[in-house]
């Protein structure tokens, strides 16, 4: 039988374990700009010694490649913020427009997906509602990595599609509009007061693509925080106890985002600076038509290749907007 203390030094081992490997990839990136970068001196010197095209070729590669190195270090160096260094929540909601918002919320999640996956985090789908015809109505994840909150807070906001819908049969243009909330899973030490008397738990029957594994019972949980109105589901899990327990991870994340907020809107009052954009305002447009262009209204970083960003190329729109919070 395991001491008192054992689960205690477990967990202290856990986040020793996950401090250090945070300072490993630390060490790691700058090991790799060392020997980018000797590798482009070794090419200088070959060079200066005898001209060659092909060898220029290559330095002018070795070169992209140690800008893009270090420019990582710069943007992990922007990130000082409480959760920074925290996995990031991450629901994704359509706006009004049924079938071709609801094809643009899916839009995102793979832009999303596809950027996460690149950088080697994990990701997993905590709650996913299908469209009826195309598309999700909801969607939340837990993006899981070193810094991934951190990074993806630039996300948060309203985000604008114009394009011709493929399901449109007059080739008209639309424009779409999708919601990306993003929140920082917050550690069990952390303190997040919850009453359970302030809690509405339901349970519902998952909803799903059909089949043999289809849930049967009413496993799928919905939990309202009633004194924030905050309201939380997860149906993914094969178990009633095991949706709760990630409904329960969500609500506490939305509840320390929540009080996070507020702080920082006490102490913008106090220094006399304007309130922060609602969140109904757009942060970003993604025009495919009548010309091709990705805008952040709030950087004013403008990108021409749409493809790119939708395929997850979004760590300069990242960037500027790091950049712009300094």
């Amino acid at each position: 039988m395991a001491s008192p203390g054992f689960w205690e030094d477990q967990e202290t081992a856990q986040k020793v374990i996950q401090e250090a490997k945070g300072l490993k990839h630390t060490v790691d990136q700058w090991q790799n700009v060392l020997e980018i970068a000797e590798e482009a001196d070794v090419m200088l010197e070959l060079i200066s010694e005898e001209a060659d095209s092909e060898l220029r070729s290559e330095l002018q590669e070795t070169i992209s490649r140690l800008k893009k190195a270090v420019e990582t270090i710069e943007l992990a160096a922007m990130l000082s913020g409480d959760y920074d260094q925290n996995n990031a929540i991450v629901s994704i909601h359509p706006g009004a427009g049924g079938t071709e918002s609801q094809d643009w919320a899916q839009m995102l999640l793979r832009m999303y997906t596809r950027w996460a996956e690149d950088r080697g985090f994990r990701v997993e789908t905590l709650d996913l509602l299908p469209g009826d015809e195309a598309g999700i109505k909801s969607v939340t994840l837990l993006v899981s990595g070193l810094n991934c909150f951190g990074y993806l807070r630039s996300e948060k906001g309203v985000h604008r599609l114009v394009r011709i819908s493929p399901f449109d049969a007059s080739g008209r243009r639309h424009t779409s509009f999708a919601s990306v909330e993003v929140v920082p899973e917050v550690d069990e030490e952390v303190e997040i007061a919850i009453d359970p008397t302030d809690l509405r738990v339901d349970t519902f029957r998952s909803s799903g693509a059909g089949g043999q594994h289809v849930n049967t019972t009413d496993s799928a949980i919905r939990i309202t925080h009633i004194p924030s109105g905050i309201v939380v589901q997860c149906q993914n899990e094969r178990s009633q106890h095991a949706n709760k327990d990630t409904a329960m991870k969500v609500l506490r994340a939305r509840l320390a985002e929540k009080e996070l907020m507020e702080k920082q809107a006490k102490l913008k009052q106090l220094k006399g600076e304007q309130s922060e954009i609602a969140w109904g305002s757009q942060i970003r447009s993604y025009v495919f038509c009548p010309y091709t262009m990705v805008k952040d209204h709030r950087s004013d970083l403008e990108i021409g290749n749409v493809s790119a960003v939708m395929d997850g190329d979004i760590d300069s729109l990242i960037e500027a907007y790091l950049k712009m919070k300094q």
